[in-house]
């Protein structure tokens, strides 16, 4: 077990909630809760996985990398 609010345990998660912050809550004025509900989706599915480089995957948007990875993987198993 770890130690209480150690935020190693959780890097991925930590990282993607900063991420979230500074490029898209602090950047918005939100003025009601649909705004929100309306905003953040948007940002995760089509900033976050569609547009936004991401050095840990070869500067890569996360769909990209996953269509190499599964493009990749695909042939590997062609020649199995």
């Amino acid at each position: 077990m770890s130690a209480k609010g150690n935020p190693y345990d959780n890097a991925f998660a930590e990282s993607f909630f900063k991420t979230l912050k500074q490029e898209e809550v602090y950047l918005w004025q939100y003025e009601t809760f649909f705004d929100v509900i309306e905003r953040i989706p948007y940002f995760i599915l089509d900033v976050y996985n569609r547009k936004r480089l991401h050095s840990s995957l070869g500067y890569r948007p996360p769909e990209e990398y996953e269509r190499l990875l599964a493009k990749n993987s695909s042939r590997e198993c062609m020649v199995c």
